[in-house]
């Protein structure tokens, strides 16, 4: 299995402008990576004054590129209305010719992105809106008639227009059941929290088990510093470079993004100017 080599970008700070993010994705695109994934954040504790809106970013990351996927790396659900988000990706899938990719989550309330707004903090309750709203998006973006009314969501006798195939990546933490096994029924797992390349042969034993469909994507994502050697062909089918979160140079993620996937340590290494 080949695996495919993408970013996975905050867009804080220095990187916290919409026009900013489609130029390092054109960027991107012409140094041979094969994706461009964004951070979707309300705020990031104090070391991170500005955030741009992770939409706004995707509809400049569409129309500036031709071939690489992106989308939201990840998308916590329960804060989202599944009607108004399946509105949102099937527009981005057309607009990007078939190129999106919508990442959902849980999220967690560790920096206050829940709570401070008050919305569900209970991480069960969040949990089961997550698998209520991924029923409702899935059936808005089929095109086909949708009848549902449930404990968080409704959507009565309605049918959304442009179908759209897009395909659901679901993120969870390493070691954590749950999530695998969500994501067995969609189309990716992101794995967060790994702690070595050895860690995948579980991950996708794990999901082995649970019967995901062909074209199953696992997803993890790596620091600039660390070498993807290890990691690829084990079971990966994408390996992300992580850009962010804290103290964004602007300067040096051109490096980094400009070195393209096959070697990502030169733009490190490359004195500024």
């Amino acid at each position: 299995m080949t695996t495919r080599r993408g970013l996975f970008v905050a867009p804080f700070d220095a990187l916290a402008d919409p026009r900013v993010v489609g130029d390092l994705a054109a960027s991107a695109e012409t140094a041979g990576w094969d994706g461009f994934f964004l951070w979707d954040h309300l705020q990031y504790g104090d070391r991170v004054e500005a955030i741009a809106d992770v939409w706004t970013c995707c509809a400049a990351v569409a129309m500036r590129t031709e071939r690489l996927l992106f989308g939201p790396m990840v998308t916590p659900l329960a804060r989202r209305r599944p009607q108004v988000l399946a509105r949102q990706a099937a527009s981005l899938a057309v607009l990007s010719g078939g190129r999106f990719v919508l990442g959902l989550g849980l999220g967690d309330d560790g920096l206050g992105e829940f709570s401070a707004f008050g919305d569900e903090t209970d991480p069960r309750v969040r949990g089961r809106m997550l698998d209520e709203g991924l029923e409702v998006l899935s059936a808005l973006l089929s095109g086909d008639p949708v009848d549902h009314d449930g404990p968080h969501y409704a959507a009565r006798d309605v049918r959304f227009r442009p179908a759209a195939t897009v395909p659901i990546w679901l993120a969870g933490r390493f070691g954590n059941r749950a999530p695998a096994r969500r994501a067995a029924r969609y189309d990716g797992f992101f794995v967060i929290g790994l702690d070595g390349p050895e860690d995948l042969d579980e991950v996708t034993a794990d999901l082995g088990r649970h019967d995901p469909g062909p074209g199953f994507d696992v997803v993890l994502d790596l620091r600039p510093e660390q070498d993807p050697a290890p990691w690829l062909d084990r079971g990966a089918s994408w390996v992300l470079t992580r850009i962010g979160p804290f103290d964004l140079d602007l300067a040096d993620v051109r490096r980094i993004v400009e070195a393209g996937p096959g070697d990502q340590d030169a733009g490190l290494r490359q004195p500024a100017g």
